[in-house]
């Protein structure tokens, strides 16, 4: 079984288990990262074209952005969004939106690269449909 060196050995399964402890945001954080770190594994033996793509659909959105929109989601849900809260979630939801954009844009020019359609790729990638898609 691989493991990691931190200041103790653990096994992959015990990393599991410390990751399922994260928070969603942090969850979603941590995903990217690792995902991003796949893409640096596989990149030497990619086309750059490849890579670069790779990396930039592996970014996600910025934490404090993902935050930041989480939180007034929350306040919506509860009915307490203010009016600034509001306009503020406005604001950041054409952000995130912008974000989201780009990514199925990479995406597709990643799956028009490889001759595979949008779906078959994202599953060979490990991503799946967001649920509000």
């Amino acid at each position: 079984m691989p493991t990691v060196q931190l200041e103790a050995q653990i096994s992959s399964d015990e990393l599991l288990k410390a990751v399922q402890q994260l928070p969603p945001t942090e969850l979603d954080k941590f995903v990217d990262q690792v995902l991003s770190l796949r893409a640096h594994h596989v990149t030497p033996s990619l086309p750059r074209t490849e890579s670069e793509l790779l990396l930039k659909i592996n970014q996600g959105i910025p934490a404090d952005l993902q935050k930041r929109y989480d939180e007034l989601i929350g306040k919506r849900n509860a009915e307490s969004l203010t009016e600034s809260d509001h306009q503020e979630l406005l604001v950041l939801t054409k952000q995130v939106e912008k974000i989201e954009v780009q990514r199925v844009e990479d995406l597709s020019e990643l799956a028009r690269i490889r001759h595979t359609s949008l779906a078959q790729l994202m599953q060979s990638l490990g991503l799946r449909t967001p649920e509000y898609a």
